[in-house]
């Protein structure tokens, strides 16, 4: 190894030592943290997140990068590492450190705000917090802008490079034109599906030994990874070797199902990362959009297929027999498909999910670029869901107050979500030229599919972007009609329209 390389991993090594320990609090946090804790952990929260700036902006950092950014006979993975750390430290070296560390133990604490009001049904007592978390995520915005550049499009780009407002409006504009028709037909068809059978009756017991068969059967590896119980199912990493998801159990059985399945798909990319990247700057996947067209590929490209459960749907129905055992599989992969507007966005079908991202999208858009009263959001929301949705909230936990991502700052992340299931159907389409899709989830070879998307997509890390994989994979940059396609496709022959 390079002598001014080797000197940059070892700095690099204490970084992702500390980025590791925040990690780790994030996943107590969520899953077995006692309920008083909140206040005293986000303190450490704050020290150890102080310590991690001060390290990635201090000057041996800076100065090993421009050493490292000088030498001409380093390797392309090599490469991708120093420039990776180059942008970490310039994304937190214009914030001033004090307010890191305020926003970190903010934030820290804001999740359980959040928490507790989603529970009283209270949004008053969580806007004075949001509000807070709002003003520092402008702040660091526009710390990081560059010349031209809109607020938001700074904090887009922090999830998904190369996509800004101009592009996703145009993204949006198109769903909202070929989905928003299709729904209200599907509407007004006479089909109907019952689904009543998923719902009531499924010991969480036995939900829990569905969730870790389904993981296994689709490739999640038990030895390098957890499957826990959280209120809001989420997935982190520690590195290729420890990789952890969630899930949480509920009445209606295909709800954990189905979040298992998604969890495991964003596992399966962490878990897929080259061993030769992992533990450094490019070690993890590269945006949250392609990481959630891996998570949506499993549990709808996958999971909603009736050829994924045709190996599998009798142990299913060994493990509900009282619910199960007259439902034939046909019936089943309908009432798993079937398009019901509702409140929820994680409960949300194939169809209709892209419309919650583009209600939140467009709200993003109101709070950072026009001021918007907080008070105000509430109403926004409601009326936004019967526009696009046809449905309306009546309580804070069915509408503003459902998701947990404002809460960490994670404002330009929801857009991330659309953009999955549309990198995810293009990734789908071409890979039908290349193989038996139905016919290798019908004789129960997932692992081909698991495979090829582990050495197109997983094993790089964040060397490449978004786009560039969707280019290398596909032959062409983004292009969302294959999502629009893959729905239409679907859809009107599920509800047996023209």
């Amino acid at each position: 190894m390079n002598k001014t390389y080797e000197a940059l991993t070892s700095l690099l090594e204490r970084t992702m030592a500390l980025q590791t320990s925040l990690v780790l609090f994030e996943w107590d946090n969520e899953t077995l943290a006692p309920e008083e804790a909140g206040s005293y952990t986000a303190k450490v929260i704050g020290a150890l997140s102080e310590e991690y700036y001060r390290n990635i902006t201090g000057d041996e950092m800076g100065k090993a990068i421009e050493a490292c950014e000088k030498e001409e006979s380093l390797q392309k993975v090599e490469r991708a590492v120093v420039k990776a750390a180059r942008e970490a430290r310039e994304e937190l070296i214009c914030i001033p450190v004090k307010e890191y560390r305020e926003n970190a133990q903010l934030v820290a604490e804001a999740a359980k705000v959040w928490s507790k009001a989603k529970k009283d049904e209270d949004f008053d007592s969580f806007a004075p917090t949001l509000e807070k978390v709002i003003s520092f995520r402008k702040k660091f915005a526009s710390y990081r802008k560059k010349e031209g550049q809109k607020l938001y499009d700074t904090m887009l780009n922090e999830f998904e490079k190369d996509f800004n407002e101009e592009l996703l409006d145009e993204f949006f504009g198109q769903l909202k034109k070929e989905i928003v028709p299709l729904l209200k037909e599907i509407m007004e068809s006479k089909k109907t599906i019952d689904d009543s059978f998923l719902t009531g009756g499924y010991p969480v017991e036995k939900q829990r030994k569905m969730a870790q068969f389904l993981a296994e059967y689709v490739g999640f590896d038990f030895k390098k990874g957890v499957l826990s119980v959280s209120a809001h199912p989420f997935t982190t990493n520690l590195h290729n070797h420890d990789v952890r998801i969630t899930t949480s159990y509920h009445d209606k059985m295909d709800s954990s199902m189905f979040s298992v399945i998604h969890e495991a798909g964003h596992g399966l990319y962490e878990l897929g990362i080259s061993d030769e990247i992992t533990q450094t700057p490019v070690g993890q996947g590269t945006s949250m959009g392609m990481h959630e067209s891996q998570s949506r590929f499993f549990e709808n490209i996958i999971g909603r297929n009736e050829a994924f459960w045709e190996p599998i749907y009798g142990k299913l129905t060994e493990l509900y027999p009282d619910r199960l055992k007259d439902i034939p599989l046909k019936t089943f992969v309908e009432a798993i498909n079937k398009v019901e507007p509702n409140l929820i966005r994680t409960e949300a079908d194939e169809l209709t999910y892209s419309l919650h991202i583009m209600i939140r999208y467009e709200i993003e858009k109101m709070i950072i670029e026009e001021d918007i009263d907080l008070k105000e959001l509430p109403g926004i929301w409601a009326d936004k869901y019967e526009e696009y949705l046809g449905v309306r909230p009546e309580k804070f936990s069915e509408g503003i107050l459902q998701d947990i991502h404002w809460s960490q700052s994670s404002f330009g992340y929801f857009p991330s979500y659309a953009l999955g299931n549309a990198f995810g159907a293009q990734l789908y389409y071409h890979m039908k030229k290349e193989m038996d899709f139905d016919g290798l989830l019908r004789t129960g070879k997932i692992s081909v599919i698991r495979e090829y998307l582990r050495e197109h997509v997983h094993k790089f890390g964040k060397m490449k972007t978004s786009r560039e994989i969707l280019k290398d994979v596909t032959g062409e940059d983004f292009n969302p009609d294959y999502f629009i396609q893959y729905l239409k496709e679907k859809y009107r022959k599920l509800y047996e329209l023209p």
